[in-house]
């Protein structure tokens, strides 16, 4: 899971309007993602930083990740399913205190039948990673590692890796947790793409491409793996390039287009969405031209 660097953050809607909006300086997997799904989704992300309400899955996924980086701290042999359990009460705890937006998730719920639902399922997701691997016999490297590169192309890469585990031959693996189902083979270059990003950073920070990707599905209980090449990274950067190209055109343009799918319906955006008869918030940025010959009339703006 990657926690975005960029923020998406629940906040007052005039907190939001508050701030100095600023052109897209780095690109991260969520948002490269959110690029690629819908343009206007990323504009809404990035530039106007508008609130977002916390679902249950996603903060269920928060919670269970915090848990299993909190289980490393302890020796190996009391890295057990039920000592990871115990876990999740406490991490809930931290998560409101850090987050207070996410108590509204349970505020129609006084008996707290929900809430106690909501953490058995996350106790259960913790305890099928117990099926999956085995802590007793890992000694990560890194736990939510931030990792940031430039690329000689001036593009810096961002991003949060859930873990990265060290050989002691040198080999690097970088492990993700998915608290949702692995998808079908059809979409798994999707969600690979994201593991790929994180294997580009490594590469470019530490010269080493790593052995392996892994991906822990603990919705479905599968582990799917890859083991990058140069040559598969190079597409990457090349693709990340492309996509960087498109979104600082459009940050100059303000020309933002809303792309439809039936993810629409999970987004909290419609009300200012021209698919759904919205209108966006006034661009807050300076909006150059395009010219006859396809550029941008103007200095450029920020590289």
């Amino acid at each position: 899971m990657e926690t975005s660097v960029e923020g998406v953050v629940a906040a007052p809607e005039e907190a939001v309007a508050a701030r100095v909006a600023v052109a897209p300086a780095s690109l991260s997997p969520s948002r490269a993602g959110d690029f690629m799904q819908c343009p206007l989704l990323y504009r809404f992300r990035v530039i106007d930083r508008l609130p977002e309400r916390p679902s249950e899955a996603a903060t269920r996924g928060t919670l269970v990740h915090a848990v299993l980086e909190r289980l490393f701290d302890v020796p190996a042999a009391e890295r057990t399913a039920a000592g990871a359990r115990s876990l999740v009460p406490g991490q809930w705890e931290r998560l409101r205190e850090s987050r207070p937006e996410v108590v509204e998730l349970f505020a129609d719920d006084p008996d707290g039948e929900r809430l106690a639902r909501w953490l058995g399922e996350a106790e259960a997701l913790v305890e099928r990673w117990f099926t999956l691997e085995d802590p007793t016999r890992l000694e990560p490297a890194e736990r939510e590692l931030f990792v940031e590169a430039e690329l000689d192309s001036g593009l810096r890469l961002r991003g949060i890796i859930d873990r990265v585990d060290v050989a002691p031959t040198g080999e690097v693996r970088i492990v993700d947790y998915k608290t949702g189902k692995a998808p079908r083979p059809q979409y798994a270059e999707g969600a690979l793409f994201q593991m790929k990003f994180y294997a580009l950073v490594v590469w470019r920070l530490k010269k080493v491409v790593p052995r392996r990707l892994q991906l822990v599905y603990l919705g479905s209980g599968d582990v799917v793996t890859y083991d990058p090449v140069p040559a598969d990274l190079g597409r990457v950067e090349r693709k990340l390039l492309a996509l960087w190209e498109a979104i600082r055109l459009a940050t100059r343009t303000g020309e933002w287009v809303p792309r439809p799918t039936k993810l629409c319906g999970w987004c909290d955006h419609q009300e200012r969405c021209p698919e759904f008869g919205g209108t966006p918030p006034p661009y807050p940025l300076p909006v150059r031209a395009v010219g006859s010959e396809g550029g941008v009339q103007g200095r450029m703006g920020p590289d």
